[in-house]
């Protein structure tokens, strides 16, 4: 994608001295045939989004009002019908074509979501990756997820019971700034794989994102209406929950309450994957040689702004000063930057906002008496929203990110005595979305895995292994969210359950209505007899 960088990735003068509000990074002819794709009537004006690179200003993306989520799910109903008459296999061809053209055009798509999120290359091409990830699972587990089942009936022999699968109709997903491609997919293509409809509303910030999403799909051979994305806010978010059949969000815990309480009002299905306040324990055995590395990934992916990143190092005594004099070193020689390649560990916050919130939850721990072993500063030399990955300790309870979610490179630590201990600190949180345990001993890991209240809890990992394995369902306990995605767990949140009971022999006079016209109590005896055989026999 032509974009106004430098082919070595180094941002060029971004802003006209004399016009900055009329210079944007991005040109017209890129911007233009994405943002045809905006359902929209043109009257709720523009979003300009920013280059948190910078500060510049990106692109201005039309905006849509109620009346156009109206008209993209009229639309995405109508052509809903045909696209769940289809067979499965030509659907999931739809998809499989999806995962090859992301991998084939990721030079595009990389350059967007870094643009849109501020988010270092690497952790751009995590979302390539699980989009080529998630259609390749669809698309082989598609017939058995979607297939009818066979299930004994009320009597074994009089009666059949098939159970079919049957999608809910249109699927409404409202995806946060943070992973663009990925959530504005990763509910949407088991939707479509179901015989859903789609309606994306993506963050305005990253509506770009979502709109080449559009257009992949296009190019996939989606028939036109199934995949719409409406831009705008949260009034545009609160129409959409108004007029789909299913609702999956990403985002904080308090708007995914308001969500959940509006989908119940109306009776439709809610997917919420909320916030996290997300632990890590490194156990006495542990190798640190390799958790180390693997701790630093957890920490501080896309700068901290990750729903399952790790924001409480709980380790073990015995080693948490070796850890420390090995991690705190570590962190520091990561390298912030803004380049469009590789050069980079971390990248930028993506917004002011999220700076302010990042800064304020260190400086009142630091406030508090915390210590930070390493960061704590706001890198205004490398561009306006960077912050230093931050490692903090003797974190009082009292410090605002003691239990409340910071979503930036902030980790504190928590030193324990035991696994025991470990156990008591992990749990107590509000949250339950992601956890990791790092021991040499697997098994053992697993145990204490068991005892965790959280939806993921990876193993000698901190997320990556967890959030790949598309076919294990992935969400939260407690105030982390509703439902999960990914697996079969994702196809059965966006279709309905239909059983359908046949009574065998009622032509030749064997059914339930020709045994009460015995009459008396001979029907209850017959009955009992057949359920104690039944019982004896272990028939289910």
């Amino acid at each position: 994608m032509a974009t106004a960088h430098e082919s070595d990735g180094a941002p060029v003068e971004l802003i006209d001295p004399e016009l900055p509000a009329s210079t944007y990074v991005l040109e017209p002819e890129i911007v233009a045939p994405l943002v045809r794709r905006v359902v929209t009537s043109h009257d709720g004006g523009t979003h300009r989004s920013t280059l948190p690179f910078t500060g510049a200003p990106l692109a201005a993306i039309p905006l849509s009002g109620p009346g156009d989520v109206v008209e993209a799910t009229r639309r995405a109903r109508a052509a809903q019908h045909d696209w769940a008459a289809q067979p499965v296999r030509d659907r999931a061809r739809v998809l499989d074509r999806l995962g090859a053209l992301v991998l084939e055009r990721q030079s595009e798509i990389l350059d967007l979501i870094q643009m849109e999120s501020g988010k270092s290359r690497r952790n751009a091409f995590e979302e390539v990756a699980d989009v080529a990830q998630t259609c390749r699972h669809y698309v082989t587990r598609a017939r058995r997820y979607l297939a009818d089942r066979r299930e004994p009936g009320a009597l074994s022999v009089l009666t059949g019971v098939r159970v079919h699968r049957r999608p809910v109709g249109v699927v409404g997903v409202i995806a946060p700034w943070n992973f663009p491609l990925t959530l504005a997919l990763a509910e949407a293509i088991p939707a479509l794989l179901a015989g859903n409809a789609v309606v994306v509303k993506p963050d305005p910030q990253t509506t770009l994102s979502a709109l080449w999403a559009s257009e992949l799909l296009a190019e996939a051979g989606l028939p036109d209406d199934l995949f719409a994305v409406v831009a705008g806010a949260g009034d545009v978010g609160a129409a959409l929950i108004d007029h789909v059949d299913h609702v999956a969000f990403t985002g904080s815990t308090a708007t995914g309450r308001k969500v959940a309480a509006r989908a119940g009002e109306r009776l439709v299905g809610a997917t919420l994957e909320l916030g996290g306040k997300n632990p890590l324990y490194v156990a006495a055995d542990a190798d640190l040689d390799r958790a180390v590395p693997g701790v630093l990934r957890a920490c501080f992916t896309n700068a901290g702004q990750l729903c399952m990143s790790i924001e409480r190092l709980v380790l073990h005594e015995r080693i948490a000063d070796e850890f420390l004099a090995r991690f705190v070193p570590a962190v520091r020689e990561l390298t912030l930057g803004a380049g469009l390649d590789y050069s980079a560990d971390v990248g930028s916050l993506v917004s002011a906002v999220q700076l302010e919130r990042v800064s304020a939850h260190v400086d009142d721990a630091l406030a508090k008496g915390a210590r930070a072993l390493v960061g704590g500063v706001h890198r205004s030399d490398v561009g306006p929203y960077f912050y230093a990955p931050t490692v903090l300790d003797d974190v009082p309870e009292d410090a605002v990110c003691h239990h409340e979610e910071t979503f930036g490179p902030v980790v504190a630590v928590t030193r324990v005595g035991g696994d025991d201990e470990a156990l008591r600190v992990m749990n107590d949180t509000h949250f339950g979305l992601n956890a990791s345990i790092w021991s040499r001993d697997v098994p053992r890991a697993r145990r204490l895995a068991a005892k965790v209240e959280s939806g993921t809890v990876v193993v000698n990992d901190g997320y990556l292994q967890a959030w790949g394995s598309a076919a294990a369902p992935m969400g939260g306990m407690k105030a982390s969210g509703l439902g999960r995605r990914h697996g079969r767990e994702a196809v059965e949140a966006v279709t309905e359950a239909q059983s359908v009971v046949a009574q065998r022999g009622h032509h030749v006079g064997l059914s339930v209505d020709s045994l009460y016209a015995l009459g008396g109590d001979v029907p209850s005896r017959v009955l009992t007899g057949a359920l104690r055989v039944m019982r004896r026999l272990r028939l289910p």
